[in-house]
C-alpha cells in the first residue's frame, strides 16, 4: 500500500473526472436491469412487453458493433470507479487509524 501513497492523488483526480463521464451510462444499465427484472417477476410482464428496457440495458441502440463497445466501456469504467474508490477509502482508513 505505501508504494500507492504517492500515486493516490492523481487516482483521486482521475476518479473526479471520470466520474461524471461514467455516471449516465452506469445509471441506465442499473436501472434499466433492476426495471426489467422487477417488472418480469413482480409485475407479470412479459418478455416482449419489457424488451425495450433489455435493449437499454445492453445497449442495442448503438447498433451491433456500438453495443459491444458500450458493454466494454461501461464494465471497465466500473471497475475502474470500484477499484479507485476502494482505494481512497482505504486511505482514509489507514489516516484515521493512524491519527488515532
Amino acid at each position: 500500500m505505501t508504494a500507492l501513497l504517492p500515486l493516490l492523488p492523481v487516482l483521486r483526480r482521475w476518479h473526479g473526472r471520470l466520474a461524471p463521464v461514467v455516471l449516465a451510462p452506469l445509471l441506465l444499465t442499473a436501472c434499466s436491469g433492476m426495471g426489467y427484472r422487477l417488472l418480469r417477476d413482480w409485475g407479470g410482464l412479459s418478455r416482449d412487453q419489457t424488451h425495450l428496457l433489455m435493449q437499454l440495458h445492453e445497449g442495442e441502440w448503438l447498433g451491433e458493433q456500438g453495443k459491444s463497445i458500450y458493454v466494454l466501456l461501461n464494465g471497465l469504467g466500473l471497475l475502474w470507479m470500484l477499484s479507485t474508490g476502494a482505494l481512497m477509502l482505504v486511505q482514509k482508513l489507514l489516516a484515521r487509524a493512524k491519527a488515532g
